[in-house]
């Protein structure tokens, strides 16, 4: 199945899409996505069928939690080349798969446009794809967390680069370089729709990113130095996954302008800009395609002031 969360005629439904994404059924007004995706009801009652351009397609889901992972050595090593030419990928990240909290209050969907969050002058895309959970569970094993994923989306996790690499010199993480969108879509496609591209414990499904015109390069899922199901089950170590949280990928390789110019250099891949369309494209699952706007000024805040009282030594 192809969930999809459309709004027409002012209301949220849950609906169908079809094989080959030109059209949408529309389910009972009752069921929710995460409803479908739990009952796994392929014979859900589809009450009317809507061509695409009639309804408008939202994100498919309105996860609880994003947690966001980085597991694609080619964009690890592409990155870090900004600061050395001969940098290589930390050894602490062969360790284990990590990730990020980020904001399920920024998500947006298809066709929305995504503007430039204020300070930044350094707006970025990564091209991912993201596993939507559709149990709860805690400590999982590998082996069994593969029947927890629901399906998978296409994931564009917008970075402000300026803004993060500021915000990395203080060792917190991130906050204002990653909350303003996280665009999810424009369905859910259920695992078992993908199991023809399955090869082991990977999916090889072909992914590409586009500014306007201009391909930026391809990759495959399959290239994913943990597997989803080693991410879901280092995501539920020692406390809960649930339904409807989301797991990203991270950005695969050439799957966004940062890592693409620590290999070529700045000047070959400048930062996006107001009017540039970006659409990501996963073998399988569809294409996701958003533009980019001005935002508003950034409201000045002070630096900070001096305790006026001491905590005792």
């Amino acid at each position: 199945m192809r969930v999809a969360r459309v709004e027409i005629d002012g209301a949220e439904r849950a609906a169908l899409a079809s094989p080959d994404g030109t059209s949408v059924h529309l389910l009972e007004q009752e069921l929710g996505v995460l409803d479908v995706l739990l009952a796994g009801d392929r014979n859900a009652m589809a009450i009317e069928e809507r061509p695409l351009e009639e309804i408008r397609l939202l994100a498919p889901v309105d996860p609880p939690t994003i947690r966001d992972f980085s597991v694609f050595e080619q964009h690890i090593e592409g990155v870090i080349k900004n600061s050395s030419p001969e940098a290589r990928v930390p050894e602490v990240w062969y360790r284990s798969p990590f990730c990020y909290f980020s904001n399920p209050h920024a998500v947006t969907g298809p066709g929305d446009e995504i503007a430039i969050p204020p300070s930044c002058t350094d707006l970025d895309l990564e091209l991912e794809v993201a596993a939507v959970i559709g149990r709860a569970g805690t400590n999982l094993r590998p082996e069994e967390a593969g029947n927890y994923i629901a399906g998978y989306t296409i994931f564009n996790d917008w970075s402000a680069r300026d803004l993060q690499m500021h915000e990395l010199a203080l060792g917190l993480g991130f906050c204002k370089a990653k909350d303003f969108a996280n665009t999810l879509g424009p369905w859910i496609v259920t695992p078992d729709e993908l199991e023809p591209y399955r090869d082991g414990d990977r999916l090889d499904l072909d992914m590409r990113a586009r500014i306007n015109d201009r391909e930026l390069g391809d990759d495959t899922l399959a290239n994913m130095a943990w597997s989803f199901e080693e991410l879901v089950s280092y995501a539920s170590r020692g406390t809960w996954i649930k339904p409807g949280d989301v797991l990203g990928s991270g950005t695969c390789g050439t799957g966004c302008l940062l890592e693409l110019r620590g290999r070529h250099g700045p000047e070959a891949y400048p930062p996006l800009k107001p009017g540039d369309v970006v659409s990501l494209t996963v073998q399988g699952i569809g294409e996701l395609t958003n533009r980019v706007v001005d935002g508003v000024d950034s409201i000045a805040l002070p630096e900070a002031r001096p305790g006026r009282l001491r905590a005792r030594a």
